[in-house]
């Protein structure tokens, strides 16, 4: 484990930096570099670039978080060896690559640091870049398994349906049903280890209701496998508790929408998951997670995360889930589009997968069906070559998130020595 990494993470963690809400983190990353004679450059989508001499290698990471349970609010701790949040998640995904680069700014290594912004919601940052990078070579920080040099990801899109239902007649009966603490889990990585999702296991039960519903609330980021929901309904017949639904009669009249149970029809025709899988790179090639789903006043509003290996994949996702909500007669829009990047074995990686081997002993080339930005850097800068690395970490996007601490000082070897290497 190395010490300085991880009090330099700690530190990080008591700055609050979740997507869209990370300008205190902004404004200490740029004091930090300033004050250790670096330049540092501020783009209108507020990336930073922190640089020294005339590198020719740049080290990249994102500064944002998908802050779930209790975040921002960040209790870390260590358990054999490893280092979870209380209640949260951790947000080492991507707060330990700062802190990497951190001490090597303390070092006053000559590189240049790219740091950008709001990455989790779609890679706004990257996807927006304007500066001037002197860089041959990009080692990407994001990479969740040690020993491994990615050279390939997934592309993705946000799929948004909205309907607005009219006002109906209640039933007999009012309950709140709810579905709480589900594992949760990255919409990309562990889409295909079979984590249930709480909001098709809401509708599920509830489609098999006599039910009308006044709200319907599910999940926190379309990045992430829902691990909880929440409806009241109104019933003709009373509710029961199932293994995993829990129901809490209410004592209230209120308002209720959906007749026909029109909402958990199409949640229950969803199909959610992987929908296939690449041999080749031995992992999902398409799949898409329904993230969130909000339901009040009669207005919804689903966001589903779509991710391909390909942009062939990706626009057929796009196509037919748009069809399938066109059934069901809602509104679609796409956003938060962003491209794939095809794996390919370059003289950079294998420069990195060299190193690797220096530190592990072994080494494997990896491609990954989560969006890294290396795929939409590469469009800006397409002479440059990339390759991703990092310590591990699992559970990522919920609050399982935990890091193997060394793994982290490990990486940090690895990355030490693709820099004696090419910069």
């Amino acid at each position: 484990m190395k010490t300085e990494i991880i009090d330099y993470f700690q530190m990080l963690t008591k700055i609050p930096h979740c997507s869209k809400m990370a300008d205190n983190l902004l404004t200490y990353l740029e004091d930090f570099g300033t004050a250790r004679g670096y330049s540092v450059e501020i783009d209108q989508a507020k990336n930073i670039l922190i640089t020294k001499g005339n590198p020719k290698l740049a080290l990249q990471a994102h500064y944002d978080m998908v802050c779930m349970g209790k975040a921002p609010h960040i209790e870390t701790y260590i358990k054999e060896g490893w280092m979870y949040a209380k209640g949260s998640s951790l947000g080492a995904d991507n707060g330990m690559a700062i802190a990497m680069m951190m001490v090597l700014m303390e070092r006053g290594e000559d590189l240049e640091f790219l740091l950008t912004a709001d990455e989790e919601v779609g890679l706004i940052g990257a996807s927006a870049l304007d500066f001037d990078l002197k860089s041959a070579y990009m080692l990407n920080l994001d990479f969740e398994d040690e020993a491994q040099v990615c050279i390939g990801c997934a592309g993705g899109l946000d799929i948004v349906a909205t309907k607005q239902f009219e006002k109906t007649y209640p039933l007999v009966y009012f309950y709140e049903v709810r579905v709480n603490d589900l594992p949760g889990g990255h919409s990309g990585v562990d889409i295909d280890k079979g984590i249930p999702n709480a909001i098709k296991v809401l509708a599920e039960y509830l489609h098999g209701q006599d039910i009308v519903i006044a709200s319907f609330h599910g999940g926190e980021k379309s990045n992430a496998i829902p691990a909880d929901a929440l409806a009241i309904v109104s019933s003709d017949f009373p509710l029961e508790d199932t293994e995993m639904v829990k129901v809490k009669e209410l004592d209230v009249r209120i308002k209720v929408y959906d007749m026909m149970n029109h909402l958990t029809r199409l949640i229950n025709n969803f199909t959610n998951g992987v929908l296939s899988y690449n041999d080749e790179l031995s992992l999902p090639d398409t799949s898409i997670n329904l993230g969130i789903l909000n339901y009040v006043e009669g207005k919804v509003e689903l966001t589903a995360s779509a991710r391909a290996m390909s942009a062939k994949g990706l626009k057929q996702i796009e196509q037919e889930y748009q069809k399938f909500f066109e059934v069901f007669e809602f509104e679609t829009t796409i956003t938060e589009k962003y491209p794939s990047w095809k794996p390919e074995v370059n003289a950079f990686t294998k420069e990195v997968h060299d190193a690797m081997m220096e530190v592990y002993h072994e080494s494997a080339y990896k491609a990954i069906h989560a969006g890294l930005e290396c795929g939409v850097i590469s469009k800006r800068y397409p002479t440059m070559q990339f390759a991703s690395i990092g310590p591990t970490i699992v559970n990522p996007h919920s609050t399982r998130e935990r890091v193997n601490l060394d793994s982290v000082g490990k990486i940090f070897k690895v990355v030490e020595a693709v820099i004696r290497k090419v910069n």
